[in-house]
């Protein structure tokens, strides 16, 4: 066996442990951030709604709890995107596309429209414009080239 070939291997199995320590250290992170997701909302409903006099308050009580599911999200999709490289030893850009839409959406549910500088929003609709273009060009890609496939 030559050295090339032993460094290799080696080399696979680091990745190979790498890789599951961080999907358990995610699993974790995302099962204590639920479940705290969950403690916060019990206890704490009844005092926002309590504090709910208007459409605007309902709207920040609201949009407060969609950040904290989306994060939830997020950590899911980077879940995923670990399995697959796991799996497949690929890193596919969809997932990170859909990583960073979902990151970027969990902030725009989080701006204060009101306050936050022309130029600042512009910016991010740039982003969001970019992100899903680059979605959109992803996904008709792997689909073009699926359709060009013709099954033996």
């Amino acid at each position: 066996m030559t050295s090339t070939t032993r460094i290799d291997r080696i080399g696979s199995h680091f990745t190979a442990v790498v890789i599951g320590a961080m999907q358990l250290l995610l699993m974790i992170v995302i099962t204590v951030a639920v479940l705290e997701l969950f403690w916060l909302f019990f206890t704490s409903a009844a005092d926002w709604l309590r504090n709910v006099d208007s459409v605007p308050d309902l709207q920040l009580a609201v949009q407060r709890r969609f950040a904290g599911v989306l994060l939830i999200l997020l950590g899911l999709e980077i879940l995923e995107s670990l399995k697959i490289f796991f799996t497949e030893h690929k890193v596919r850009l969809e997932l990170i596309l859909i990583v960073a839409v979902i990151a970027v959406s969990r902030h725009i549910i989080q701006l204060d429209f009101e306050h936050t500088d022309g130029l600042v929003l512009i910016g991010i609709s740039a982003l969001v414009i970019s992100l899903t273009a680059g979605y959109f060009l992803v996904r008709w890609r792997t689909l073009s080239n699926a359709g060009q496939r013709t099954d033996p």
